[in-house]
């Protein structure tokens, strides 16, 4: 096989997987309104976060604003969140004044919404934070690329959070 056929079969073979993990990858507006355009609803959305530092600051609030215009077209919608950047240790308890409105956010999202949020465990190992520093109504998944995929193989559309800056 020739270096360019194997290239372009490698390519394909990629959009292709792509599409069958139901990656979105436009910005993460345009995939919501995807999203809404849909006739069914999908089995759910994943709202990856992975961002610099201060990231949840812009990113909770899109979710919770994405996740109203999910939920008023398909009410019963399965939405989760899933941290895995150095933004997620601002969920961590000692951070809940520094980020007050962060930590009421995710609570709410958690318990008035019924929207899980989970941040890697693996990445916070690497840093040497346990799970018990994160807060209570965070779950500290085992890794969250695998958390990620998880929802996936449940059919749910992953959107990358873009950071608006």
């Amino acid at each position: 096989m020739t270096m360019k056929k194997s290239l372009f079969t490698l390519l394909i073979v990629t959009f292709i997987t792509g599409l069958n993990l139901g990656v979105v990858s436009a910005g993460d507006e345009d995939d919501v309104r995807s999203i809404l355009q849909m006739q069914e609803a999908p089995e759910g959305v994943v709202f990856e976060i992975i961002a610099s530092r201060d990231g949840l600051t812009w990113a909770i609030p899109r979710v919770k604003k994405f996740s109203e215009q999910l939920r008023q077209r398909f009410p019963d919608l399965s939405i989760a969140v899933v941290s895995h950047g150095s933004e997620q240790f601002a969920l961590q308890k000692r951070y809940q004044d520094d980020y007050s409105n962060v930590h009421q956010q995710v609570k709410s999202l958690v318990a008035d919404n019924d929207i899980p949020v989970h941040v890697c465990g693996t990445y916070a190992e690497w840093k040497g934070v346990t799970p018990e520093e994160f807060a209570d109504y965070v779950d500290v998944a085992a890794e969250g690329p695998a958390q990620i995929r998880n929802y996936e193989e449940l059919g749910f559309i992953r959107v990358v959070l873009d950071d608006p800056v």
